[in-house]
C-alpha cells in the first residue's frame, strides 16, 4: 500500500452526533483519497461513536480510517498517539466538532509546502450547538473580539503571522524535532504546543482562505464549564512558559479579582461601592451596545441579552478557573 502524504488526526470522546459529518467533510476534501489517511484517537467512548465510525469505513473503502484507542481520555494523549500512529509526513490536526471546508487539506498544505509557516492553520467558522436563543448568542460570543481578544483564529480577514491556531498542518518531523503535545495539560495544549515551536524560530500562519465550522457549546452551564476549565489550565501553562502569556489572556483574572476585591471593600467602604457599580456598569453598557449592533445586523432581539450573559460567563469563569489553579495546587496539571 503507497504510504499517505497527509494524516488527519482526530482526538474522539462520545461523537456519534458530530462524527460522520466529520468524515464526510474529510471524504470530500480536494486533496486526493490516495494521498489521506485518518488516525482517530478514541477516548473509549460508550455511545454508537464507534459504530459510525465502522459503518462509514465500510461504506468508503477508498479512504483509510484507523482508529486507536486512548484510555488516558485526554486530547493530548491522544493526538501524540495519533501522530505516532500516522505514515503521512504531514499531520493534519481536526477536532470531532468541526467540519473542515473541502479545500481545508489542500490550501493548508500549500501554505506548509511555500514556507509560509511551520503550523499552517485558518479561521473557523463558530456555529450555534443549538437551534435557541442563547446557543446562538454563545456562538457570536466565542467568535467575537470582546469575548476572546486577539485570537485570529477566530475573527481574522487577512494572511499572517499568529500566536496559535486551531486545526494546524505541519510536519512529523517538527513535532519530533520540538516535542510532542504536553500530556500533563487537559486544556490549552495547541497553544502550548504552539509556544515551543515559535520559539524553537517556527512560525504560525493563518490563511483566512483555509475554513473550517466549529460548533460552539449550547447551554451557559456547558460555556461556564469550559471556560473554567480554560482558565484553569492556562495557569498550569503558564507556570511552565510566563513568556507566552499575552494581553487578553491577562484582562480575565485581572478583572475578576478586581471585582472580588471592590466587593469586599464595599462592605467598609462607600467609595468602593460607587468604584464597583461604575466599573460593572460601564463593562455592561460595552457588551450591551456591541451586541445591540450585532443583533440589529441580524434582525435576533435575544442576542442583545445573550451575548453579554455569554461574554460574561466567558470573562469571569476563565478568570475564576485562573485563580483557582493558583490556589488550589493538589490538583496538579505540569
Amino acid at each position: 500500500m503507497t504510504s499517505p502524504e497527509v494524516s488527519i488526526v482526530i482526538p474522539c470522546l462520545n461523537e456519534e452526533k458530530n462524527i460522520v459529518a466529520l468524515l464526510e467533510a474529510i471524504y470530500h476534501q480536494t486533496y486526493p483519497h490516495t494521498k489521506l489517511e485518518v488516525i482517530i484517537s478514541d477516548a473509549l467512548s460508550t455511545d454508537l461513536t464507534r459504530q459510525k465510525i465502522t459503518d462509514f469505513q465500510s461504506q468508503h473503502p477508498d479512504l483509510f480510517i484507523k482508529v486507536i484507542d486512548n484510555p488516558a481520555r485526554k486530547i493530548p494523549t491522544g493526538l501524540n498517539q495519533a501522530i505516532r500512529a500516522a505514515r503521512g509526513q504531514i499531520i493534519t490536526r481536526m477536532d470531532a466538532h468541526a467540519i473542515p471546508a473541502v479545500d481545508y487539506v489542500e490550501r493548508s498544505v500549500y501554505g506548509l509546502k511555500a514556507g509560509l509557516g511551520d503550523n499552517v492553520g485558518g479561521v473557523i467558522d463558530v456555529r450555534p450547538g443549538a437551534n435557541t436563543w442563547i446557543a446562538r448568542s454563545i456562538s457570536v460570543a466565542t467568535a467575537h473580539p470582546l469575548g476572546v481578544g486577539d485570537a485570529k483564529y477566530r475573527w481574522a480577514t487577512k494572511a499572517g503571522e499568529a500566536d496559535t491556531v486551531a486545526f494546524g498542518t505541519y510536519t512529523k518531523s517538527k513535532v519530533e524535532e520540538i516535542g510532542y503535545y504536553n500530556e500533563a495539560l487537559q486544556a490549552n495544549e495547541d497553544y502550548e504546543f504552539n509556544s515551543r515551536l515559535r520559539a524553537s524560530g517556527g512560525k504560525i500562519w493563518i490563511d483566512p482562505l483555509i475554513r473550517a465550522v466549529y460548533y460552539s457549546r449550547a447551554t451557559i452551564k456547558t460555556l461556564a464549564r469550559q471556560y473554567f476549565t480554560y482558565g484553569f489550565w492556562k495557569f498550569r501553562m503558564l507556570r511552565r512558559n510566563p513568556e507566552t502569556l499575552r494581553w487578553r489572556q491577562a484582562l480575565p483574572p485581572v478583572f475578576v479579582l478586581g471585582v472580588l476585591m471592590l466587593l469586599l471593600l464595599s462592605a467598609f467602604f462607600s467609595w468602593a461601592r460607587v468604584l464597583l457599580i461604575i466599573c460593572l456598569g460601564v463593562y455592561l453598557l460595552i457588551l450591551i451596545a456591541a451586541s445591540a449592533k450585532i443583533a440589529l445586523n441580524k434582525s435576533d432581539l435575544p442576542l442583545v441579552f445573550g451575548i453579554p450573559l455569554a461574554i460574561g460567563c466567558m470573562h469571569f469563569c476563565w478568570g475564576a478557573g485562573f485563580w483557582w489553579s493558583l490556589f488550589n495546587p493538589k490538583k496538579e496539571g505540569i
